[in-house]
């Protein structure tokens, strides 16, 4: 597919979104709009199987997940997102590298809701976070299942029950390796399956 080997060129060297320009970003926009207008899953939430697994963020322009590689001394490492769709759980998990022995976690666990084909309703549900080294984070699997075993950490971390703190997501593109969503803030995001 043309337009899929158009927009991972596009978003190569742009660490995931932090060294974009705003034409950068009105050019990858136009590419992920080709790229969505050829999904091969209309109906992505009838393929749980797709959906379902370990994806890692390639680009974004939510600036909520940018903002974190703006902490003094500290940079944005890997994020992840790791789909639950039986389950209707999502995962995510944001590496924070900096000065040495103090890398960090910042992780939000949800629950989704299908309210449509392509739209899925996410309510948070807990937050963690803290530093690596004291929460024995050693992948982000090994992590997801000490969370799902019920195990409190070693860090800031706290159930989330205000009704404000949920939002929807469209899955607009979702094939074998690449998923494309659009959340309620506006936000793009472009993920690989792991």
């Amino acid at each position: 597919m043309i337009a899929k080997a158009k927009l991972l060129e596009a978003i190569a060297g742009k660490n995931r979104g932090l060294l974009t320009t705003e034409s950068d970003k009105q050019a990858i926009l136009s590419v992920i709009a080709q790229v969505e207008d050829q999904n091969p899953n209309s109906r992505p939430l009838q393929v749980p199987n797709k959906l379902d697994g370990n994806w890692r963020l390639l680009y974004t322009t939510s600036q909520d997940l940018l903002r974190i590689d703006q902490l003094p001394l500290f940079k944005l490492g890997q994020i992840y997102q790791y789909v639950r769709a039986r389950e209707a759980k999502i995962y995510n998990i944001a590496e924070v590298y900096g000065v040495p022995y103090l890398e960090g976690l910042v992780s939000v666990a949800a629950r989704f809701e299908a309210v449509s084909d392509r739209r899925v309703q996410v309510k948070f549900e807990r937050s963690i976070l803290g530093l690596q080294r004291l929460i024995d984070y050693q992948s982000p699997v090994h992590f997801i299942e000490a969370i799902e075993a019920g195990q409190k950490f070693a860090a800031i971390d706290f159930n989330i029950t205000n009704r404000d703190q949920q939002g929807w997501l469209d899955i607009t593109y979702l094939d074998d390796d690449l998923r494309i969503g659009r959340g309620n803030e506006g936000s793009v995001f472009v993920l690989t399956k792991n």
